[in-house]
Order: C-alpha cells, then sequence, then structure tokens
C-alpha cells in the first residue's frame, strides 16, 4: 500500500515545521479581514501558528502575525483564535 504524504507547514512564531493538522491557519482574505481558517481552504494570504496558548502569547506580543498578513490585527481576532486553540 502507498503511504500518503503528510502536509507539513511552519509556524511562523516558533519556526517548527509540523504537520498542518497541529497548526492554525490565519488568513489576510482579498477584502482586508483577518479571520482564522480551521479549514485550510479560504482564500488569501496565510500564516500558520502552533495550537497552543503561549505561542499566540508570543504572536501577540511581537505582532509577527500582523508582520506577516500586512495588517493590523484587532484583539477580538486574537481571543477568537484563542477559543479555537482551547477547544
Amino acid at each position: 500500500m502507498k503511504k500518503r504524504k503528510v502536509p507539513l507547514r511552519t509556524c511562523v512564531v516558533t519556526k517548527e515545521t509540523l504537520p498542518k493538522q497541529e497548526l492554525l491557519r490565519i488568513v489576510r482574505t482579498p477584502e482586508g479581514e483577518i479571520k482564522p481558517d480551521e479549514t485550510g481552504k479560504l482564500n488569501g494570504k496565510g500564516a500558520y501558528i502552533k495550537r497552543d496558548l503561549k505561542v499566540l502569547e508570543t504572536a501577540q506580543k511581537t505582532k509577527i502575525l500582523e508582520h506577516r498578513l500586512e495588517s493590523k490585527i484587532e484583539d477580538s481576532v486574537y481571543e477568537e483564535i484563542r477559543k479555537i486553540i482551547e477547544k
């Protein structure tokens, strides 16, 4: 039986290369809206972060997601991401 290739992505905060399922994609849509993408299929510029609250806090403090997505991120978006990670 043929083995399926596991898609790998890099966390923008920790720089770890992990399977896509262990990461959460954050997207800037063509309309300029920032939102978490649990399906991994939303259209737009994306950045991946590890599903870990410490990583999210680091991303918020260093503003690395804002830099990568080239857009200001509201606190409400970080709260939405926090709820998804806590599931």
